[in-house]
């Protein structure tokens, strides 16, 4: 079995593809006190689409949500027109990393565990022109909290993402780069938990048993299932922290 299967075998259905949840999305949003009205949003990274929802409900704008995954983007499309939202919301396969879209073009860009894919700097690089004058970005982004974490979690995130950084080294990057802060935030235990972890953990049990014969798919089973257990013990030296902040040229 390919490693890339196995990996969406886990990853599909779930609730969400990374931490979040709507507390912590409507917390972002409150922020952001100068939001037009109708606001024209970019969803960068969206996966099967919790948050584009609650973008397109609770801002009573359009969104553009754009994913290279197509079964994401299907799912997003069903929940949407399910819940009365298909005419606000437009699904797109583009890749962050070239998104076809005049510059100017949105009010909001918003990317909930996606940015890692690029990087930190690199897609808030990329992304600025893409916002109208004043426009805002908000992002969750992998955070270090403690700037001398324990060995075992600094060894699998060097390895797994070199370019994480602490909150504080974020936070200059931004300012660096022509942004101002807006807010930035922890996002709390739970939003790793309830509609991620918990679920993702359930899965790899099911899939261990399917795959008991696969010594490759129980290795990436395993990998997965060490960065649930590793946020476990280490979850108060690391997370995602949600930066939102404003182009300020």
């Amino acid at each position: 079995m390919e490693p890339e299967k196995i990996f969406f075998e886990i990853h599909s259905n779930l609730p969400r593809e990374g931490p979040g949840n709507a507390a912590s999305s409507i917390k972002a949003l409150e922020a952001l006190t100068d939001l037009p009205p109708s606001p024209r949003i970019l969803d960068v990274g969206c996966g099967p689409g919790e948050q584009t929802l609650l973008l397109a409900e609770k801002t009573g704008g359009r969104v553009v949500a754009v994913d290279t995954h197509d079964p994401f983007l299907e799912v997003l499309k069903e929940k949407a027109d399910r819940v009365g939202l298909g005419d606000q919301i437009q699904t797109e396969n583009q890749s962050m990393s070239e998104l076809r879209f005049p510059d100017g073009s949105f009010d909001l860009i918003w990317s909930e565990g996606a940015i890692y894919v690029m990087g930190f700097e690199e897609g808030l690089k990329a992304w600025k022109p893409l916002l109208a004058p004043g426009g805002y970005l908000a992002v969750t982004h992998i955070s270090w909290f403690d700037e001398n974490p324990p060995d075992e979690p600094r060894k699998f995130w060097e390895e797994a993402y070199p370019a994480i950084r602490t909150v504080e080294e974020n936070l200059a990057i931004l300012t660096r780069l022509g942004y101002t802060e807006v807010a930035h935030f922890p996002l709390p235990e739970a939003a790793w938990w309830d509609e991620y972890y918990n679920p993702m953990e359930q899965r790899i049990t099911e899939l261990r048993e399917k795959y008991r014969n696969d010594s490759g798919a129980l290795s990436v089973l395993s990998g997965e299932y060490r960065e649930i257990e590793l946020f476990r013990k280490y979850s108060d030296c690391y997370g995602y922290a949600f930066f939102v902040m404003r182009k300020a040229d």
